[in-house]
């Protein structure tokens, strides 16, 4: 979820006059605050000439303009491709940013449809959900430039190799149509090939977490006593791809080192003062010391499966979950909330939506949905098993040292995360038990 806090809606009031006279979206009649995200403020906008959404891109680390209108481009070229997307809408001079007083805006069309978790999703609708988000992938490979490929990546078409294996691979998957029923008699022998395959992917990515320089790291107990700073629709084919321009090219950089346990022990132990200091003690209290003293006792356990860097990078959404996707009945209507878009680890976004999507509220991965996801996921974004093994791996470690929720409860006063606590909290302990099944769900 976005871990940027902005203040309630009451504080800022849209200069719905100045803005309306920069489209031609006739005059205002109502304008509602939609009060489900927490990194941008949003509206519901009534016109004289129809709905629209207006957002104001408010929070500081993606409000730039430049970036925003990156953005904007990036949408329309995916909305050629028929990627189910909301493209902004152009003023009267052309631009799809509009800056009032210091403040960045866009207006889009307003989409009926509501948001829909993987508990109101079928598990073959949840295939259908991987599928999107690789095509997504995909797509963005091919209209989004990257500079930030392993050496030796870079094409001579401007594409990675993984961008061109990724339309190769959703090309055949258009061309072939649905997979044909096969005999009955090799359904065993392929389960168990799948299985067996699916524990070397596993496997590997454990051992990843081992290699000589993390072992070289500090152990747990050293480290628990040293300083540490807190750190589906396919696209359709054309023959006339959208061309991205040299504006587009990003200076994100390559995948960041995993979290380093010296960090999170000393963050546990500044959170449990906080936690400590609070008068009157409430059931929030209780559960945060009980989930902080637990996580400790598990990197204290598993401090030597630290991952390396993160494998294979490209144009990600950034920020796939439940409320940045809608439906009309079953069909996603459009991906939203494009604030994110950079170039990360593309796998390690599969995982991590899935967490989201997939997580019930004891905790616990709805591991049968999310094989269906990540089958499909695989099939469109061209990603291998190993790629989702060791995405997983990353995405469990960073889970077990975020603590984003308590941060913003406890250091900021912000309790709108507080109600994700305790599922986000119970599933890092119960993904740590069950880190065998997780994997083979993702890779089988």
């Amino acid at each position: 979820m976005p871990r940027s806090s902005v203040p309630p809606f009451t504080s800022h009031a849209p200069p719905l006059g100045v803005l309306l006279r920069q489209y031609a979206a006739g005059s205002a009649l109502t304008c509602v605050p939609v009060d489900q995200g927490l990194l941008n403020r949003g509206y519901r906008l009534a016109t004289t000439r129809g709905d629209y959404f207006l957002k104001h891109h408010f929070d500081p680390e993606t409000a730039d303009p430049a970036a925003i209108a990156r953005q904007h481009r990036a949408t329309q070229r995916l909305a050629d491709l028929g990627v189910p997307v909301a493209p902004p809408l152009p003023g009267r001079d052309g631009r799809t940013v509009a800056v009032v007083g210091g403040h960045a805006y866009a207006l889009h069309p307003w989409i009926d449809g509501r948001h829909r978790h993987g508990g109101q999703l079928s598990t073959v609708q949840c295939g259908r959900l991987g599928a999107l988000l690789g095509v997504v992938h995909a797509s963005l490979e091919r209209v989004m430039p990257t500079r930030c490929q392993a050496p030796g990546e870079q094409g001579g078409d401007g594409r990675s190799e993984d961008g061109r294996r990724a339309d190769e691979t959703a090309g055949r998957s258009r061309a072939a149509g649905p997979p044909q029923p096969t005999e009955p008699g090799g359904a065993a022998q392929r389960r168990e090939a799948a299985r067996g395959a699916a524990a070397h992917h596993c496997s590997a990515a454990r051992r990843s977490g081992s290699t000589a320089r993390n072992r070289a790291a500090a152990p747990a107990e050293a480290a628990a006593a040293a300083p540490g700073t807190h750190r589906p629709q396919h696209p359709r084919d054309s023959t006339q791809d959208p061309q991205p321009t040299a504006g587009d090219n990003t200076t994100d950089p390559l995948p960041a080192p995993s979290a380093d346990p010296a960090d999170t022990f000393a963050l546990i132990d500044d959170l449990l003062a906080h936690v400590h200091r609070h008068r009157p003690t409430d059931a929030f209290d209780e559960l945060a010391r009980h989930r902080l003293l637990e996580r400790r006792a598990l990197l204290e356990q598993h401090a030597d499966r630290r991952p390396p860097p993160g494998g294979s990078v490209g144009w990600v959404h950034g920020d796939f979950h439940p409320f940045n996707l809608l439906y009309k009945g079953d069909v996603p209507a459009a991906i939203v909330d494009w604030d994110r878009l950079g170039v990360r680890p593309r796998a390690e976004e599969a995982v991590r939506a899935a967490a989201i999507f997939f997580v019930r509220p004891a905790g616990t991965l709805d591991l049968p949905k999310a094989r269906a996801y990540a089958r499909a996921y695989r099939r469109t974004a061209g990603a291998t098993p190993s790629e989702l093994a060791a995405a997983v791996h990353r995405v469990w470690w960073e889970r077990l040292n975020d603590f984003w929720m308590l941060r913003w409860h406890y250091e900021r006063g912000d309790t709108r995360a507080d109600s994700q606590f305790p599922a986000a909290s119970a599933l890092a302990v119960w993904w740590t038990r069950e880190y065998d099944a997780v994997c083979e769900a993702f890779v089988a």
